[in-house]
Parts: C-alpha cells; structure tokens; sequence
C-alpha cells in the first residue's frame, strides 16, 4: 500500500495502476546488468519508495535515471508542499540538493582550467587579494586540494547560513571574515569541507570576473539546456521549490528556507530532468548531444581517482567521490540540508546515472535512507549473489588491538561546537570469532561486523566494503579508514581521550561542586539552629562564600548547558543565540570566584581554617573546579569562541 502522502485524492486511479505494476513485477529476478525496460524501472522505485516514504516521513521525493545518453526514466512522489498539496512533478519542481551542488562548482573550476586561466597544483593565494589562507605550514593549500577535500581545513559551522535573504552577503566577504583555520598540512588526510568548496567557488569568481551562480548559468545551465536550475533564489522559480519538513512528534513540521553564505558548496535548486542532462554530459565525457561543456580529458581527470587513503578504499576525484558496492566502482556525491535529502551517482562503466531528491530530514536514530536507496538499487539491477563472502579471512588475526574508540577528523577545533566531537566517535569491539564490530555515531548506520583479509586490512561480513588501519613504528594501531560516503578518516584515541574519561571528569567535579552547594550552607545552618552561629574568621567566611559561588555557578552553567545546548547548537548554523552568550558568560565569573578562593588555600591550612576534614573538603573543592575549568576550556566553553 502506498503511504498515505505518497499520491493525493485526485490520482487515485494512478495509485491503483502503480499498485498492479508492483504486483505484476514483484516477482521479477533482479536485471542483473542495469535496467532495461522503463515500466519495469517504474515498479520498483515505485515499491520501493512507497515503503521509504512510509518508514522515513518523506513528504516528496523525485527520481531520475539516464542510460546511454538519454533520459531513461523520470518521476515526481507525493507532495512538494503537503499544506497546499501541491504533488512533485519530475521536470517543474526544484529541489534543493545541498552538497551535490558541489559537482558543479568542481565543474567550474575545471572549465577555467582546461582554458589555462586556472592551474591546479597552484597556491590558491595566487588569486586571492581580498583576503589569503593562513600559512599555518610550509605546504600550501592548492587549487587541487580544494577540489579533494585534502585542504585539511578546520571545520565551521557557526553563522554559515540565514533565513533572511537580505543578509546573505557577498561570497569573498563571507569567506574573509569565516575561513576556519588549517589544522593539518594538506594531502594529509581527506577531510570533508564546505568552506573548502565555497573557496573553489570563489576562484571561480575572482579569475572570471563574474559572480559564481551567473558564472556557472552561462557556462553550465544555460549550454545544457538546464531552465530551471539555479544557485540563486530565482523569484521565477520560487514558487516551485520543494518545501522542506521534519518529522516530530507524530506530524510534519513545515522548515523555512535557509540562504548559505557558503553557497558553491551547498545553494543549488533544481529539477530531476535539468540534473539528468547534467549526468549525461558527464557520462558522455563533458558532451550533451552536439554541445561540450568540457573536454574529454579534463572530464576523465574529474572522474579519476586523485585521493585515497588505501587501495581497497574508495577515495576522490575533482569534485566526486568514489564508491563502491557489487563490485561497481561509481562516482558521485550526496547531499543533505535540514529538511532536504539528494544523491546522485554515475556508473561509467554502464552509461548510467541515477538521482534522488526529497523534502525531509527524515528521522534521528535512523539510518540515513540514501545508502539504504542505493543498496537496494545496486542489489536489484547489479548484484553480487547471496554467496558473496570475504575472501581469504585471516582466522587468527590479534583483533585485540584494533579495539577502541576513534574520532572522525571532520569536528570543530576552534570553536564551542568543539563539543560536537562527543558525537562523532566511532567505537570498535573485538568478538570472540576474531572479528571487528564498528559501532557508527548517532546510529547513523546499523553496527557491522568485519573480518580481517590481509594485515591491517578488514572486509565487512554481512555486506560490501572495507576498512583499512595504519599504525606508528612500536606497531600500536593509530587510525581507521572507513569506506563510506565520503570516506571517514578516524584517529584511535587514548584513554585520556574517550568520552568516558570526560565524563568522569565533569561528573566528579559535579559531585565535589554539590557537596561544596549543600554542606557549607547546611552547616551554617545547623549552626544557627543550634545557636552556635560558626563565626570563624573574616578570611575563612569569604574563602567558602568564594568557592561556594563558583560551585553554584558551575552547578547552574551545567544545568543550563543541558537545558539550552539542544535547542542553541541548531540556531547556531544562524549565529550564536543571545541566550548561549548569557549562559557563556556564567564560567568566566565561576573562573574569577574560583581563582579568589585559591588566594585563601595556604592561609587556610596555615591558620587552621575550620578542620581538618574541612580544609580537605575545601582543598578538594578547588581542586575539582580548576580541573572543570581546564575541561571547559579544552571544550571551547570558557569564553567566546565563534
């Protein structure tokens, strides 16, 4: 049964076609080799989008497939705006493709090349005056970097976007006052960056001379016919742009469109039928039909590898990724904004191409549906065959210490969403068959087995794809490479860096940071009750008034930090809340209170405050707020770091 968005009212007698195709081809073998007949194409993204629309909350959806450079099939599902019901039609309405969007700048970059105006293994600093990259190591960052994600640059995702279009400002600025700094030499390891891109995009820009989204109209869209595409929010097209939905707490949530200041990496709006001849040209090494939009060599470099950490891994090319599954090596690239979903991947080999685009954020806890829709693609029209199995495992491999935690590379270092990095660890356990289970972040993916094929080399058990590690001289295992999309680069971190130890830390100072928050005052209170006021000392009083309200402050900021943070890190792809500024600032006061009551430590054992227990008691209560403090401050929450 299709889901109940899926059609409406009007196109009941559609539905009930559809449903007899399914039945009728339900019982189909797959078409080993590609699909060969549009109909039967249709009844199976027809099934099985009516059960990812029905298990992911996908409002809309839209598919495209070329085939020897034709567009072999297209079709629009369900609603592109649920409140007016307005239904997804394949050639009229847009969808925003996020990071797919990318190819075409890659495809820019690459035209400006190939007519000499743009040299790849050149210093991107060569064409920049408004502003230059850091030059944070000897090796600098190069055109070709950019286009591979081996620029290594840090990530940022504060302020990198606005609901208000009149904010939007323009590309070169953006990047001026937003470039995230270099963390790492470049080539030295795939890290995935939207500022990356957007700065290929802005070359783009400053050796044309014309803006990007205008530059790529001209030279791209308008060679190949694409009409209704477009980097800019064209108020012509508007009307037919796909709105995007979250799904929460039972119902869809309508989103408001999001302008990006980076938009070369992520601001492209277009039909399924204007992404098709997109695919053909590529197919067609950089033709489409009698018209070129790049030679047949610059068109094979884009293809070709450039990057990869391992063989047995996939790696990049200018622009797309590599991916691999049933023994198919594609190209391509995925795409994800709040409320919107795409991909899109060539098979060369086959003069094919598919996309698919819908208008959800689908749901948390979930796997993503765009690996599950490119599965079960492969696994209908290029399968493998049930048997399929690891080749040659190695039955006594020391699993033992490939076991651990590792952190993807791709996090904030410079800024408080450095907090993030708690999330994006992959953890890794030995069992007792001698293989591997990966446990992805978030449950982005289910967990998967391996078994060990070669040194340092694992192959997945229950499905495609590989994991490759690399270790230091002593032989400890250091990283792990991950075949996904795009390729995970993960360092093992030591035990000082697991969230355990974190953890621990920030709770026990909790702990210490309560007993200060209900002791000192129960005592003085007991105290008074009892009609022995503690008197004490003026120095001893303000000690503990001292360190008692840093404690306070430190209960109250982790307090607010849960309350606020889940809400705060979603605005801050707007900018910082004025409610995150207030609650930053709570630190900063405990961090003062903090090193006041650390004047009074040595008086307090040199005069006897209190005794000794309570000295201890308050020895161990500065203590555990210098250690908070240097654990907010390695987290990027002592200050304001935006």
């Amino acid at each position: 049964m299709l889901a109940k968005f899926l059609f409406s009212k009007t196109m009941k007698h559609i539905s009930a076609t559809v449903i007899c195709l399914i039945q009728l081809f339900a019982s189909q073998p797959a078409r080993a080799g590609g699909p060969t007949d549009p109909q039967e194409l249709e009844a199976f993204v027809d099934s099985l989008l009516s059960e990812l629309v029905q298990e992911y909350h996908m409002p809309g959806a839209v598919f495209a497939l070329v085939k020897d450079g034709e567009l072999f099939f297209a079709k629009g599902y369900g609603f592109a705006d649920l409140e007016n019901r307005k239904p997804v039609i394949a050639d009229t309405t847009l969808f925003r493709v996020a990071s797919v969007s990318k190819l075409f700048t890659a495809t820019a970059v690459m035209q400006l090349h190939e007519k000499g105006l743009l040299n790849l293994d050149d210093d991107v600093n060569k064409y920049l005056t408004l502003f230059k990259i850091d030059d944070s190591f000897p090796e600098p960052v190069t055109v070709a970097n950019l286009l591979t994600h081996t620029g290594d640059f840090d990530e940022r995702m504060i302020g990198k976007e606005t609901p208000d279009e009149s904010k939007v400002v323009p590309l070169g600025l953006y990047l001026s006052k937003h470039m995230p700094p270099r963390y790492a030499p470049p080539w030295d390891q795939y890290c995935y960056s939207n500022h990356g891109m957007a700065l290929a995009g802005y070359l783009v820009e400053v050796v044309s001379g014309i803006p990007f989204a205008r530059y790529v109209d001209e030279n791209i869209f308008h060679p190949l016919g694409m009409n209704r595409s477009s980097f800019l929010r064209d108020p012509l097209l508007a009307p037919d742009i796909a709105v995007g939905y979250t799904f929460r707490d039972g119902s869809y949530q309508r989103l408001p469109y999001h302008y990006l200041y980076d938009a070369p990496a992520g601001e492209l709006n277009m039909t399924a039928t204007d992404m098709a001849r997109f695919m053909i040209a590529h197919l067609q090494k950089g033709r489409f039909g009698e018209i070129r939009i790049l030679k047949e060599a610059t068109a094979a470099e884009m293809h070709k590898r450039q990057f990869g950490h391992h063989p047995r891994l996939p790696g990049t090319g200018y622009g797309f990724f590599e991916i691999s599954e049933n023994n198919q090596r594609m190209i391509g690239h995925v795409g994800g904004l709040y409320g919107h979903g795409s991909l899109m991947f060539l098979l060369p080999e086959h003069n094919v191409g598919l996309f698919l685009a819908y208008n959800s954020s689908g749901e948390t806890g979930k796997p993503d549906v765009i690996p599950i829709f490119g599965s079960r693609f492969l696994d209908h029209y290029y399968p493998t065959g049930e048997d399929a199995a690891p080749n040659g495992p190695m039955r006594n491999s020391d699993s033992a210490r490939f076991a651990g935690n590792y952190l993807a590379n791709r996090y904030s270092r410079h800024t408080l969403q450095k907090i993030e990095a708690f999330f994006a660890q992959f953890r890794v356990e030995q069992t007792g068959d001698g293989t591997l289970t990966i446990h992805f972040p978030l449950n982005f993916k289910e967990p998967s087995k391996w078994v060990q094929i070669e040194p340092l080399v694992f192959q997945r058990v229950d499905g495609d794809g590989f994991v490759a590690f690399s270790e230091d001289r002593s032989g400890r295992i250091t990283h792990m490479f991950i075949d996904a999309i795009p390729i995970q680069y993960t360092t093992k971190l030591r035990w000082y860096q697991e969230n355990a130890f974190h953890f621990a830390i920030a709770g026990s100072s909790i702990l210490v940071f309560l007993s200060a928050c209900i002791a000192w005052p129960l005592r003085a209170l007991v105290s008074r009750v009892r009609g022995r006021p503690d008197a004490g000392t003026r120095g001893n009083r303000i000690a503990r008034l001292l360190a008692g309200f840093a404690s306070a402050l430190h209960v109250a900021f982790v307090l607010g930090f849960i309350l606020i943070m889940p809400k705060a890190m979603g605005e801050l792809y707007h900018g910082v809340p004025p409610v995150l500024i207030a609650l930053l600032c709570v630190p900063i006061l405990a961090a003062i209170l903090t090193a006041g009551a650390m004047v009074f430590a040595i008086p307090a054992w040199k005069h006897g405050y209190w005794s000794v227990a309570g000295r201890l008691h308050y020895t161990l209560v500065l203590i555990g707020a210098v250690v908070f403090i240097f654990f907010l401050n390695h987290w990027n929450l002592l200050g304001f770091r935006f």
